[in-house]
């Protein structure tokens, strides 16, 4: 038999384990991600970079049937629009944004300096004021560095292997949403070495701002193009790619997309590979890692691709130093 003080004793422990079984039942909490481009849904890099994205994210067990819930933002490409995609996603309170550009972040710091928000294809977080060092962010904001602004000298100095005869190189982009003058700084300072003039060309998202843009520069003789990571140009890829075509420009690009629709070459970090490493600081952000002491990632995978067709129909050799090198080659 039990005693009267055994029982209260047993009693008293078994209704202090009635509220820990309670919660052990309730069902787990879906937590809220964010993501916020300004890269359209239906672009096909895009679609292949988010869906990277989220299968990581499976993998690492947040699922959205059971425990999360993404809520998307796609195609924002005006400040304006950028700034009130960025409110809209705030007020929605989400655990964690996924930032995929520049002026993206930015958008994001100025409408929360306190939900956590992880970036992808930034290049210079520390001069864009996002964070205060890369190995302790100490803000709500980390993520994966794009390139180091050294990147520019590769760039020209595949140009000058490719086409001898380059003396001026038009860098693109547009300062809003880009790291351009990072570029343009140390591509400015890079370049006399190679005994090649750098043109900076700011454009906005007009295409017709893009192609007068291309057809002022190539009116003289010698030029090239140089396509720092930049969404504007990103979106209107095709039309660069013509343009540089028609005016028989050799161009080198930051991503392998733009050389498989018809760029001539590109020394390009894999975007790809930036996401599926972003969706582990999602997992860890979501399950209590601070952003601001989590480091913000270098590059770690360069891949250098040749269009060959592209090189044919501007009348260029590619030297068998730059074939040798390439990790890519389309023929």
């Amino acid at each position: 038999m039990i005693g009267r003080r055994d029982f209260i004793t047993l009693l008293g422990g078994a209704a202090a384990a009635w509220p820990i079984a309670a919660r052990a039942q309730q069902p787990e909490r879906k937590r809220l991600v964010g993501v916020l481009s300004n890269v359209p849904e239906d672009d096909a890099a895009m679609k292949a970079r988010f869906a990277a994205f989220r299968q990581e994210l499976e993998r690492l067990g947040w699922l959205q049937s059971r425990n999360v819930r993404i809520e998307t933002r796609f195609g924002a490409v005006t400040p304006e629009q950028i700034h009130a995609s960025a409110k809209e996603l705030v007020a929605l309170q989400p655990d964690v944004i996924l930032a995929n550009a520049p002026g993206v972040a930015r958008a994001l710091q100025q409408a929360s300096r306190t939900i956590p928000i992880v970036f992808v294809a930034v290049s210079d977080p520390i001069g864009g004021g996002l964070i205060a060092g890369l190995s302790k962010p100490g803000s709500n904001l980390t993520g994966l560095q794009n390139y180091e602004a050294t990147i520019t000298g590769k760039w020209l100095a595949m140009l000058k292997e490719i086409a001898p005869s380059v003396q001026r190189a038009a860098l693109m982009g547009n300062p809003y949403d880009s790291d351009f003058d990072y570029f343009l700084k140390a591509a400015e300072t890079l370049a006399p070495s190679l005994a090649i003039k750098i043109v900076p060309v700011r454009v906005e998202n007009i295409p017709i701002d893009i192609e007068r843009a291309i057809e002022t520069f190539a009116r003289q003789p010698n030029g090239s193009l140089v396509l720092p990571p930049d969404s504007i140009t990103i979106q209107n890829r095709d039309l660069i790619i013509g343009l540089a075509a028609r005016h028989r420009l050799p161009a080198v690009y930051a991503f392998r997309f733009f050389v498989t629709a018809g760029g001539l070459m590109s020394y390009a970090t894999d975007l790809v590979d930036q996401y599926r490493r972003a969706a582990t600081y999602v997992d860890r952000i979501l399950r209590g890692a601070n952003p601001a002491d989590l480091p913000v990632q270098a590059p770690t995978k360069y891949e250098t691709i040749v269009n060959l067709r592209t090189a044919k129909a501007l009348g260029l050799e590619v030297p068998s130093g730059l074939l040798v090198a390439a990790d890519e080659i389309i023929e």
